[in-house]
This record gives C-alpha cells, sequence and structure tokens, in this order.
C-alpha cells in the first residue's frame, strides 16, 4: 500500500521518493481455533512535505489509495485495513 500511496502522490506532483513517504505497519493476530489467525493491518505513514504542499491533494490520494491497491484489494474481504497518515515539515536547504 505505501507504494501505491506514493505513486498516485508523484502522480500528482507531490514528492514521495528519496525517502520521503515512510510507513510503520502494525498486523494484529488472535486466536482462532487454536490457530493465530492475522484479523487486522494498520499502516502508518509518515510523509516529509514542503511548505507549499497541497494538502487537500495528499488528502484526497489518501482517501482512495487502498483501493488501488492490489494487495489491500487482494485482503481486505478477510482482514481488516486501516492507515493513517502524518505531515512532516521538510528541513530548509541548507546551501
Amino acid at each position: 500500500m505505501t507504494g501505491t500511496f506514493g505513486g498516485a502522490l508523484e502522480a500528482r506532483g507531490i514528492p514521495a521518493g528519496g525517502g520521503r513517504l515512510r510507513s510503520e505497519v502494525r498486523g494484529e493476530v488472535e486466536l482462532d481455533g487454536g490457530v493465530l489467525v492475522l484479523r487486522r493491518v494498520h499502516a502508518a505513514y509518515t510523509l516529509t512535505v514542503d511548505a507549499d504542499a497541497d494538502r487537500d491533494k495528499i488528502e484526497r490520494v489518501h482517501g482512495f489509495h487502498a483501493d488501488k491497491c492490489p494487495v489491500a484489494r487482494s485482503i481486505r474481504d478477510a482482514i481488516a485495513i486501516s492507515t493513517s497518515y502524518e505531515l512532516v515539515a521538510a528541513p530548509p536547504d541548507h546551501d
């Protein structure tokens, strides 16, 4: 999902490469009939943005990216998927 989110951002002119987009993914497992089963996955993104970043565009991309991700689409009926994001200001350039 991180790749889909980053690719959609890049396609809309929002830089996500070079370490600007990071994710931390957590899965929650439950015991079901003596078997460990993955029930929930949460991806927390951190995106480093410039001061002039289009925050509305980022929000729109975040809203649809999971529906465009092949992996998320493949597992969403069996595993609950959630995402969140945090924007971090890019440090000023030092020449």
